[in-house]
């Protein structure tokens, strides 16, 4: 997802994160590399992310001088980063060694053959302890052709003095709405209603939420079957009745964080680096910023859409096994710890939510200078279940093309007429299904 290197915690001192780095080394046991013999080096090709070079720097004294991983900043923007990586690899360039892929283009990139199917004891460990969801996004036709570095889930987010218990359901939740409103209270459901991949999030979790599918399972055909029509009525009713914001059109991922934040909202449907924005903007308050699951459809509860980010070996790589080694060193769960901890980006392996102890194992707790995934992560455990029953968008090398059709037919959701946008749907995604291509 677009979002999921968003930080969710404020930018630590240089001095810090050196120390934290070194409780890392140490904590893992890392050897110490005086530089490489051969001059073999591994390119890695990822999102921006404030602490990821500490991590590379890990991992080279990991390699004890056998090779140097060098981290090459991808843009800021995802489609920056895919455009780069597209057009390189189309050309064949074997200076590509590890790709970092946002979780929609590892069907697209496995299918276009340009990156390598994870087997044997290298599969088996990028498998270990991986929770299911983000598991998935590193699959494609049943092989697995990434391994998962770090994910994400959107939480639903209310204020306890306004409304004490979360809803469950949709239904719920706009019927809470519409009582609060009735009294004059904060009553807004907040949500990314943009005309950009937010918004498509935002409508596959209300689908998935009802049992439906958008996709057949092979993501071969379009189904938009009874559950994406549920989906449709829902942001239907909820943008054109005055549940949401009059500006939700303009609302991205910021935006609504900082509605909710100035008290127009009651609930807020966002991803977790809402909750450092608030501790740093309104510490005063925080204890009443809450959190619970996804709002559901029916009885069974919703499930929320993945972000993140997988890791894939380059099939041009001249230096294969050197970049599955360096792979597995960059997304262990030591490097996961520290990067949650120092980035916000949430980890993939399930031991890491259960880890008691501080980044620093040696010294006690502390949330500036020492902290643990219990006091970063407050919602740690209400993640960890979501990522079990989480959603991922549709599984299909063509996804970027299914992504700018669905936001572009859904906006503005207030426009939406059920029956008419459902047939829109299933027209324009077949023809983006058809082109079958990647688009640079």
């Amino acid at each position: 997802m677009r979002m999921a290197s968003t930080r969710f915690r404020r930018g630590r001192s240089p001095a810090r994160v050196a120390a934290l780095a070194g409780a890392t080394v140490v904590g893992a046991g890392l050897l110490t590399a005086c530089g490489t013999d051969d001059g073999t080096k591994i390119n890695v090709y990822y999102a921006p992310e404030d602490n990821f070079q500490t991590v590379v720097d890990n991992c080279n004294e990991q390699a004890g001088g056998r090779y140097e991983i060098v981290y090459n900043k991808l843009p800021r923007d995802a489609d920056g980063q895919r455009e780069q990586m597209v057009r390189r690899l189309a050309a064949g360039d074997d200076t590509l060694d590890v790709l970092g892929l946002d979780v929609t283009w590892v069907p697209e990139f496995a299918e276009a053959g340009w990156v390598e199917e994870w087997t044997g004891q290298n599969k088996a460990e990028a498998e270990r302890d991986v929770l299911p969801g983000p598991l998935e996004t590193a699959t494609w036709n049943d092989k697995l052709y990434a391994a998962p570095k770090n994910t994400n889930v959107q939480l639903l987010w209310y204020d306890d003095r306004i409304t004490p218990e979360p809803p469950r359901t949709w239904d719920e939740m706009m019927r809470m709405s519409r009582e609060l409103e009735q009294r004059g209270e904060p009553h807004q459901i907040l949500f990314t209603g943009a005309q950009y991949e937010g918004l498509v999030v935002v409508f596959n979790s209300i689908v998935e939420s009802a049992g439906g599918r958008i996709l057949s399972e092979d993501g071969q055909s379009v189904v938009m079957d009874d559950g994406a029509m549920r989906a449709l009525d829902i942001l239907k009713e909820v943008s054109s009745t005055g549940l949401t914001d009059p500006s939700l059109t303009n609302m991205e991922e910021d935006q609504v964080r900082l509605a909710m934040q100035e008290g127009r909202g009651a609930f807020e449907l966002n991803w977790p680096f809402v909750y450092a924005s608030y501790a740093a903007e309104k510490p005063e308050d925080l204890e009443h910023f809450k959190w619970a699951p996804y709002p559901g459809v029916g009885d069974d509860g919703g499930r929320t859409t993945i972000g993140g980010y997988d890791l894939a070996v380059s099939s041009a790589s001249q230096h294969k096994p050197e970049a599955f080694e360096a792979t597995l060193c960059l997304r262990s769960a030591e490097n996961q710890k520290f990067s949650a901890l120092n980035d916000g980006v949430p980890p993939t392996i399930e031991s890491v939510y259960t880890d008691p102890s501080p980044l620093d194992p040696s010294k006690p707790a502390d949330p500036e200078n020492n902290p643990s995934m219990a006091t970063e992560y407050p919602m740690k455990d209400t993640i960890r279940e979501a990522l079990k029953n989480a959603a991922v968008r549709p599984l299909t090398p063509a996804y970027q093309n299914l992504s700018t059709v669905m936001s572009k037919v859904l906006s503005p959701p207030s426009g939406i007429d059920p029956q008419g946008t459902a047939e829109e749907l299933r027209e324009q995604l077949t023809d983006a299904l058809d082109s079958k291509g990647v688009i640079p």
